[in-house]
């Protein structure tokens, strides 16, 4: 179960976290979660490449240390990169100890002060020990892409209903995600530039 919209409702009772980025200018940001992996994520770039789209990757250590040179790859194309822990913890199940020391094992191979909790999950004690390094960015859509219970058309669907300026919309550069991903990115990528939108990375 996971919502594709995040409720407006949430977002004042979580102020230390970043759902979505306040303009009125048509941007959107995109961002990847738990890469880089390889081919999945060279071929995110190459679409990104042919519509002039910056974006932003949420990046696991684990998955950094065994493919460096895309994540070079990554930065080289001018995009951001966030830290999305080393090995995929859930902030519910995981002792803040515990998941505080996943986190910096991410900083060995991941220079950002961006953060992105996996699942989305956190507690308020995890919050309260991070919100100082770093900016903790949430979303305001979620594609769904890593749900194979939906048709990619339907995971399309997701982001040009619900986003808006200043959407913060999340797609994974994963094996899973791979097929619903790339139909829906593309598509996606096409219909923002016919719409004038501007695809910007979080900084």
């Amino acid at each position: 179960m996971y919502l594709v919209k995040t409720p407006s409702v949430l977002r004042p009772l979580a102020r230390d976290l970043t759902w979505k980025i306040e303009t009125w200018n048509k941007e959107v940001y995109l961002t990847f979660d738990d890469g880089p992996t390889p081919i999945v994520t060279e071929k995110v770039l190459e679409l990104l490449r042919m519509y002039g789209a910056k974006a932003t990757f949420f990046c696991l250590g684990k998955n950094v240390e065994a493919h460096p040179e895309i994540y070079e790859k990554i930065l080289a194309d001018g995009h951001t990169t966030g830290n999305h822990s080393y090995n995929h913890p859930d902030g519910w199940k995981t002792p803040t100890v515990s998941y505080l020391k996943n986190i910096i094992l991410g900083t060995r191979s991941i220079n950002s002060r961006l953060y992105r909790p996996p699942y989305g999950r956190i507690t308020l004690q995890q919050i309260h020990a991070l919100k100082k390094k770093y900016r903790i960015i949430m979303w305001d859509v979620l594609s769904g892409d890593f749900d194979r219970d939906i048709t990619k058309e339907e995971c399309l669907q997701n982001v040009i209903d619900n986003t808006d300026a200043g959407s913060i919309v999340v797609f994974h550069d994963s094996e899973k995600a791979k097929s619903n991903m790339l139909f829906a990115l593309e598509e996606s990528l096409k219909y923002f530039h016919a719409e004038g939108y501007i695809l910007r990375a979080i900084t």
